[in-house]
């Protein structure tokens, strides 16, 4: 299988939200439903509403409202890529999305979670602007690549709760 080129998805982000979950590029599966994290056995909704002590609802909509509600955004540090499949391992040729633009429409940012090691590395390593009061850090990929048990992974998002007080 050759490498395509991938676009990714729009920002899900509004005026009051506090945290970005960046992650690199979404999956084949969420590109085609058009929806962040729509693998099946992707455990970032899970972790998400474990947060709140809540199962996730069904239908992606919802989800969107209610993680907009608690103040959590999502995009991705890369607009297009290439990539053979989902694997973040794959990703070749990618372009960034325009942080600079972005970063001054949200003043209510307070802290920036890179899902996973490669979002954050490729972050950092691209990226030139970012507002002073906007704290970053790394957590664990919610991907089914990454095999840590869901209650560890549970354990370290629960860093962004204070973010979103």
């Amino acid at each position: 299988m050759n490498s395509e080129k991938q676009v990714g998805l729009a920002p899900v982000i509004n005026q009051f939200s506090r945290v970005l979950v960046l992650g690199s590029m979404p999956g084949r599966i969420s590109l085609k439903k058009k929806e962040y994290y729509a693998h099946p056995r992707n455990d970032f909704w899970k972790i998400i509403f474990s947060l709140f002590g809540n199962e996730p609802p069904k239908g992606y909509q919802k989800k969107i409202e209610i993680s907009l509600a608690r103040g959590i955004g999502l995009w991705d540090v890369l607009k297009t890529c290439k990539r053979k499949g989902s694997l973040d391992t794959e990703i070749r040729e990618g372009e960034l999305n325009n942080f600079d633009e972005f970063f001054p429409s949200y003043p209510n940012l307070r802290a920036i979670v890179f899902n996973g090691k490669k979002a954050g590395n490729l972050f950092q390593k691209n990226q030139t602007y970012l507002p002073g009061n906007i704290k970053c850090f790394f957590l664990p990929s919610t991907s089914p690549a990454h095999t840590i048990r869901i209650e560890e992974k549970i354990k370290a998002w629960e860093k962004i709760k204070i973010f979103l007080e």
